[in-house]
């Protein structure tokens, strides 16, 4: 049971983006992709704001860990920072970074948290049980994202983000099959693709025991 009234606030904050010249571009391009990709799932288009954060607003049956693949996935990545936060939400219209409610000031003291223990995605539901579960998994998906290499992040992204065979990924990259194999295995595509599941499946799980409270 999901009460009304509620939502899963995602935040995406750049890392060093002080430093970067481009990150209003990137943050641009990645809203367009996300706005895409969720669809109705929206509650609110995604936006970000001057202090180089994107932000969006989910319905409670999305999977907030795509937008956090996406990203990580892409050819132009910047490092990112994310936090998902599963809560009530005020009544409003407007893009995410207009909106309001106990979600979003979950989410913000998640930032905080991100950046003071250096963690790459920290996700909260408001279920004891299923935070506890995502403290040990969403880190690990956010680190793995990370830690890829040019040539196994263009893999990883065909395959997990635009479905492709392996096959098929060999042949939009030019290369041969068993060289995509072998990207593949190094990029824990696998594991990528279970760990993302797997943090979509503990959320669920806190919002419906969260609803049932």
């Amino acid at each position: 049971m999901v009460f009304d009234g509620a939502g899963l606030v995602i935040i995406g904050d750049v890392v060093g983006s002080r430093a970067s010249e481009r990150s209003a571009a990137w943050l641009r391009s990645l809203r367009d992709e996300l706005d895409a990709a969720y669809g109705d799932d929206r509650l609110a288009p995604f936006e970000f704001t001057q202090g180089d954060e994107l932000q969006g607003l989910l319905r409670p049956s999305a999977d907030p860990f795509e937008a956090v693949v996406r990203a990580g996935l892409r050819a132009d990545r910047m490092p990112m920072r994310w936090v998902i936060a599963f809560g009530r939400i005020d009544p409003g219209s407007g893009p995410a970074t207009q909106r309001s409610g106990p979600a979003f000031v979950a989410a913000r003291e998640l930032v905080a948290v991100g950046r003071r223990q250096r963690v790459p995605l920290v996700a909260r539901t408001g279920d004891a049980l299923s935070d506890e579960l995502l403290d040990g998994v969403a880190p690990v998906l956010g680190r793995i994202v990370d830690e890829l290499t040019d040539r196994q992040r263009a893999v990883a992204r065909l395959i997990l983000v635009d479905g492709l065979r392996q096959a098929e990924a060999a042949t939009r990259l030019g290369i041969k099959p068993p060289t995509v194999s072998v990207a593949a295995e190094r990029a824990w595509v696998r594991e990528i693709a279970g760990l993302r599941a797997a943090c979509a499946g503990i959320v669920r799980l806190g919002i419906e025991r969260a609803g049932a409270t």
